[in-house]
């Protein structure tokens, strides 16, 4: 079994187009994102469409939730919580019944999949190696995946831990019997300084992962950003991936 991961659309439908073109390309045989289909960006109601249009397992993430209403706004910075009660208004009747029917996480036979993590699902970035071991360890299978960070990472192994960072192009061996922990990066929002939309293939069969990374049109997504009247910084950070 294949299958694509995302994460961290965050409204962003060029982007998204453009890593489903290319996992079009790669025929899986599922589609698991990992939650903040919205927040931030400019086309939430589109991509909330097209995201359950095409995902086979959708968690919900805190921008998500944050959109409609399920948690406050006062932990989100001010341009985060400009922007989500921006996205409020956008959303459609069945774009709010799809975010509020989405769990944090789900546990399947090949994986464990959070926005967050284990511990958190949906407020802990795995970002420090003790917030990564103790994601491994609490996971119920030895795959976990996790979002929320916008950061492409690798970590596992058997008695001692490697990986890291994972950029576009990494390609990982899950050794049998090795615990791994692997986030694919944001699709819409990346924040490890590559710009590119950011999706990981996960073939189960043959125990491996593979990184991608896919360009799009930035500049369309900014001038939609500003058009939208959106905070200008949202716009700025896409051209760095910070």
């Amino acid at each position: 079994m294949r299958a694509a991961v995302i994460s961290d659309v965050h409204a962003n439908l060029h982007a998204l187009e453009a890593v489903l073109a290319a996992i079009d390309r790669e025929r899986p045989d599922a589609l698991w994102c990992l939650g903040d289909v919205v927040g931030y960006g400019p086309q939430p109601s589109r991509s909330c469409a097209v995201v359950a249009a095409h995902s086979d397992i959708g968690l919900v993430g805190n921008h998500d939730l944050g959109v409609i209403g399920s948690v406050g706004l006062d932990d989100f910075a001010p341009d985060a919580a400009l922007a989500a009660r921006w996205a409020a208004d956008e959303l459609s009747a069945d774009d709010r019944e799809y975010l509020r029917s989405l769990g944090p996480y789900d546990v399947g036979p090949s994986a464990a999949l959070y926005h967050g993590s284990p511990r958190d699902p949906i407020w802990e970035y795995v970002l420090t190696d003790e917030a990564v071991l103790a994601a491994i360890e609490l996971s119920p299978r030895p795959l976990v995946l996790v979002g929320h960070s916008h950061v492409a990472l690798a970590v596992g192994g058997d008695e001692e831990l490697q990986g890291g960072l994972a950029p576009g192009g990494t390609e990982i061996e899950l050794a049998e019997g090795e615990r791994w922990l692997l986030n694919p990066g944001s699709v819409g929002q990346p924040r490890d300084g590559d710009p590119r939309a950011a999706w990981l293939l996960l073939d189960v069969g043959r125990r491996r992962a593979s990184f991608r990374r896919e360009p799009y049109d930035v500049e369309l997504t900014q001038r939609e950003i500003l058009e939208a009247g959106l905070p200008a910084s949202l716009a700025g950070r896409l051209a760095t991936g910070t």
